[in-house]
């Protein structure tokens, strides 16, 4: 595992691992933690264009809230965006954790449940599948004997999960691609032209089958490039330029409206920080 600093002092708060080898599934990416004891109550969860699991195991624990005024402990799921920056961790004790990162496309496939329904809010993961196959599943976690040994298992548990239900339209899949791919810059309107669809259907389709209108998608995906592009320590005119936003006071409201931060703060923002670590990636 490697550190994860970025706390005023270059505290490390967290030691990460990533999988060594290719998932099975596109569009998912994953990640372990384990925390050092230094993880500050009222840290927030940036807002991701992904649906996030977060499967906790071991002892400690962590409590997490959100928009609405609900706190889940133990395994969790948030939807696309983490409720805009409303998500917050309320309570920690030295905690491990693996994180999955599910494309919106995906995550009823394997979660069972559509964005749509996980939007702003945390959801325990019992609520979806049960207090038992949770613990299972927490359990087998805890006595794997590697990092490699529990992102095989998760690996091997999402594949099999995939299998089980449809998921988006590939209509809808398609365009969701074509915003993730462009950053965020694709034209609602041209991809509607491109499918054949009305603007009418394709933003009613894409908003009940991944829990948002595809301009509110763009506009995500488009921070979520910015933002990373800003704790590179680009300068915001330039990220403003580069990804398409109107002038630098558009990347300025779009910050300040998903992480309640301007573009010169959110860069020490701790979840922010480690992405370089914790998912080359990128997003799914």
């Amino acid at each position: 595992m490697r550190p994860a600093l970025r706390e005023p002092g270059d505290t490390a708060l967290w030691d990460i691992a990533t999988p060594a080898r290719p998932l099975r599934l596109p569009g998912v990416t994953m990640a372990g933690f384990g925390d050092r004891g230094r993880t500050p109550s009222g840290l927030r969860l940036i807002p991701h264009p992904a649906v996030t699991l977060a499967l906790m195991f071991g002892e400690g624990s962590i409590t997490v809230s959100d928009g609405r005024g609900n706190r889940q402990g133990g395994s969790l799921v948030t939807g696309p965006g983490f409720g805009s920056g409303s998500l917050q961790v309320r309570h920690v004790e030295k905690f491990h954790c693996l994180q999955v990162r599910l494309s919106p496309v995906l995550a009823r496939t394997v979660l069972g449940v559509s964005p749509a329904e996980l939007d702003g809010v945390v959801v325990a993961l019992d609520d979806l599948w049960g207090a038992r196959e949770t613990a299972r599943i927490s359990e087998r976690l805890a006595e794997a004997a590697s990092w490699a040994d529990r992102f095989a298992l998760a690996d091997a548990l999402i594949t099999d999960r995939r299998t089980r239900a449809g998921g988006a339209d590939p209509e809808v899949a398609w365009a969701w691609r074509r915003i993730a791919r462009s950053r965020g810059r694709a034209r609602v309107d041209a991809l509607a032209t491109e499918l054949g669809w009305s603007r009418k259907r394709l933003w009613s389709r894409f908003q009940a089958q991944l829990g948002m209108p595809p301009k509110r998608a763009a506009k995500l995906v488009r921070f979520d490039h910015a933002v990373h592009r800003l704790v590179a320590g680009r300068p915001a005119a330039e990220v403003a330029a580069e990804a398409g936003f109107t002038d630098q006071s558009h990347l300025h409201r779009d910050v300040r409206s998903f992480t309640g931060l301007t573009p010169a703060t959110v860069t020490a923002e701790p979840f922010l920080t480690i992405d370089d670590i914790a998912w080359p990636t990128g997003a799914p």
